[in-house]
C-alpha cells in the first residue's frame, strides 16, 4: 500500500498534513498518538469513508480515492472499536453481508472456527454473546470478504484487560497464518509494541516517528515517541518494584 500527499480538513481543522508512506505487504502497523492526530482519519481514508482533499491512496497499484466506496470497503476488512454489529441480525447473517453484497457465499462455520468460536455460535443474535466473543464475530466479518488488507480501528479499546490481551495475542496469530496486512490505531503503546512490527506516531495531523518496537524502546524515534514509549515503561517499572 501506498499513499502520497494525503491531506484533508475538518471545518478548517487539518486533520491530515501531507501524509505519505508506504506498507508492505504482510506487515503490521500500528498507529499510535494523542485523540485527535489524524489516526483514525487516516485510516478511513484508506477505505474510502473519508473523501481527501488531495492525496492518493494506492492499495495493489490501484487509486482507491477514485473507486466507487461501497465496493472499496468490501474489499478491505475493518474492524471497529464498538464492533458494529448488526443487532438484528444473526451472527452467520452478520459474517455473510460482505460476500452477500457482492454476489458470493461464504462458510460461515469455517470462519467461526477461523477466530475460535463454536459454529453454533451461527444462530445466535450479537446481544447474546460477551464483548470479546462479538469482536471475534466483528474480525470473522471483516476476513470474511477474502480481503487481505485489514484495518483495525481501536479494536480491543472496549474489552476487559485479559480479553483484550487474549484477542489481541490471537489476532496478531491470524495475522501471521493468514499473511496478511494489518494497520491498527490504538491508544495503548504497550499493545503497539507487543503486537506490530512498525509502529507509526501522529501528531497534528502528520507522521512524527516512524520505528520498529525495537527503535521506539531504544529511543530512536524522536520526543514525541520516546513520550509515549515512557508511560508503559513507567507502569513496567512501578509493578517490578511492587513485585520485590
Amino acid at each position: 500500500m501506498a499513499i502520497e500527499g494525503l491531506t484533508h480538513s475538518y471545518g478548517g481543522h487539518a486533520a491530515l498534513v501531507d501524509v505519505s508512506l508506504r506498507i508492505a505487504g504482510g506487515s503490521f502497523v500500528a498507529l499510535v498518538g494523542a485523540s485527535g492526530s489524524g489516526k483514525s482519519t487516516l485510516l478511513r481514508a484508506i477505505n474510502g469513508l473519508v473523501r481527501p482533499d488531495a492525496g492518493i491512496v494506492r492499495v495493489g497499484g490501484r487509486d482507491v480515492t477514485a473507486e466507487e466506496p461501497a465496493r472499496l470497503r468490501r474489499s478491505i476488512g475493518y474492524v471497529f472499536q464498538n464492533i458494529g454489529l448488526f443487532p438484528h441480525m444473526s451472527v452467520a447473517e452478520n459474517i455473510a453481508i460482505g460476500p452477500r453484497l457482492s454476489g458470493r457465499s461464504v462458510d460461515v462455520a469455517a470462519m467461526l472456527r477461523l477466530v475460535g468460536l463454536p459454529e453454533d455460535y451461527g444462530t445466535r443474535r450479537p446481544a447474546e454473546l460477551s464483548g470479546g466473543e462479538q469482536q471475534r464475530v466483528g474480525v470473522a466479518r471483516a476476513l470474511a470478504t477474502e480481503a487481505r488488507l485489514v484495518l483495525l480501528d481501536e479494536p480491543f479499546g472496549a474489552l476487559d484487560p485479559v480479553t483484550r490481551d487474549a484477542l489481541g495475542r490471537a489476532y496478531r496469530a491470524l495475522h501471521d497464518r493468514l499473511g496478511l496486512t494489518s494497520v491498527m490505531v490504538t491508544h495503548d503503546m504497550a499493545e503497539a509494541l507487543l503486537l506490530a512490527d512498525r509502529v507509526l506516531v501522529m501528531a497534528a495531523g502528520r507522521i512524527v516517528a516512524d520505528a520498529t518496537p525495537a527503535g521506539m524502546l531504544a529511543g530512536e524515534a524522536g520526543p514525541e515517541a520516546a513520550a509515549l514509549v515512557a508511560v508503559p515503561a513507567r507502569q513496567a517499572a512501578a509493578l517490578a518494584a511492587l513485585a520485590r
